[in-house]
């Protein structure tokens, strides 16, 4: 029984999650690329499988409908968004997903980008290495008003961990009312903060365009751990640059590698899409990835 892992990394870090496939009998397909699979690499590696442990890739209803003999998508991973779960349902395929595992390695992410904008620990950093002595006056994490948007697991744990140094944190979340602190409008919560971090699946379109991004406070800073398109890259670039806007921090992008006009920026970080990549985590979220699969497959009474 073959089961595409169309995820770039699986396995990479331990072998249980795969070795834990093929007790099962499951012949585990790797993704070949190292990267995000396209619509055409998905069609030529998926076709003979019942199952696929998914990344980001995009299963799109087209996809869907030519994948007749595909049972399960089990994501590795929090977000839905890349699955058109409308068409999987329509079709009878079961989807899960993983979503305890990468939390803490999500929100520890978070705290360490808030320190880097907070102190410019990247930027001064970068200016040693160019033979410059230059010292960046920063500021104190602890001394921020944090709105957090979205309050899900990984806002939860946001909250807990910018709270415990001792930060004001508030949250906007139109589905949660009981939140560990106090709840704002979004409109309130752009214009108190002074680092805006993002927990929120994607959408259509960007849940902060230009208008969104001029609410918040001059020199405030911005950070993206959930999703790309999330932010309106080309918006932020503009406020980035005109000194509107502090500086921002992104782990995720509309398009991936990323290599657009942020790059340019010193008061911005980047990284790619690293925010499950703790060890611990990452492992756990592919061991769970496979139980999901071999749950939906009817093969849990044989996991021991």
């Amino acid at each position: 029984m073959k089961v595409a892992i169309t995820t770039s990394s699986f396995g990479k870090f331990s072998q249980e999650p795969l070795e834990l496939l093929k007790r099962h009998g499951i012949e585990p397909v790797l993704n070949p690329y190292g990267r995000t699979l396209t619509e055409d690499e998905m069609l030529e590696i998926l076709p003979d499988c019942v199952g696929a442990i998914a990344g980001t890739e995009k299963y799109t209803a087209e996809i869907l409908n030519a994948l007749t003999g595909l049972k399960v998508i089990s994501r590795c991973g929090t977000g839905m968004d890349s699955i058109d779960l409308n068409a999987a349902k329509e079709l009878g395929i079961m989807v899960k997903n993983t979503p305890d595992a990468p939390t803490e390695a999500v929100a520890e992410l978070v705290v360490g980008l808030a320190f880097d904008l907070a102190r410019s620990i990247s930027r001064q950093d970068r200016d040693i290495r160019a033979g410059k002595w230059k010292k960046q006056m920063g500021g104190l994490v602890s001394a921020m008003n944090v709105g957090i948007v979205g309050m899900g697991r990984i806002g939860r744990a946001v909250a807990a961990k910018f709270t415990a140094l001792g930060a004001r944190c508030a949250y906007s979340d139109p589905f949660v009312k009981d939140g560990p602190c106090p709840r704002q409008e979004l409109e309130e919560l752009l214009a108190w903060a002074d680092l805006l971090t993002l927990h929120v699946p994607g959408g259509e379109r960007p849940l902060l365009g230009s208008n969104e991004l001029r609410l918040m406070k001059p020199g405030a800073f911005i950070l993206n751990c959930s999703r790309g398109g999330v932010v309106d890259e080309s918006s932020l670039y503009e406020l980035l640059t005109a000194g509107v806007l502090g500086g921002a921090a992104l782990d995720v992008f509309e398009s991936e590698p990323y290599h657009g006009n942020l790059c340019r920026l010193d008061n911005v970080i980047l990284t790619p899409h690293i925010g499950s990549y703790a060890r611990q985590a990452r492992v756990e979220m592919e061991r769970e990835a496979a139980l999901n699969l071999l749950s939906a497959l009817g093969a849990a009474e044989q996991i021991n």
